[in-house]
């Protein structure tokens, strides 16, 4: 998906069911803080690296469901992801953070500005 990428009303609402449950909420926001969208999140020794043992002790859930939530992110378009051996990266689609934040900051513009200030299509 490119940065500049309007999503349809079917992958906002995607996006929304995903994020709409806790878990999922929490593994994105914790990999949001963790790497910038784009950059992988991943097991190994640089310090950032998270995986799904790793989460899954974080936040007391079994790893099988932790790669469940991962799975329906993934379905989402939010999450990327690709097995490397045992260990799986992830990796937030920046396109679609991008997407989202233009749904609400226009969202918030056509709301809120007065009629002279909006923009016309």
């Amino acid at each position: 998906m490119s940065n500049n990428q309007t999503l349809t009303s079917e992958e906002l609402a995607a996006c929304f069911r995903a994020l709409s449950n806790p878990h999922r909420l929490r593994i994105f926001q914790e990999q949001l803080n963790c790497c910038p969208p784009g950059t992988r999140w991943r097991a190994g020794e640089d310090g950032i690296a998270v995986c799904v043992g790793a989460i899954s002790e974080s936040m007391d859930l079994a790893p099988s469901t932790v790669s469940h939530h991962l799975k329906e992110l993934r379905q989402a378009g939010l999450v990327q992801m690709e097995r490397k051996g045992r260990q799986v990266e992830c990796w937030i689609e920046p396109g679609v953070v991008d997407a989202l934040a233009r749904f609400f900051q226009d969202r918030r513009l056509a709301c809120c500005l007065p009629e002279t200030q909006k923009e016309t299509p």
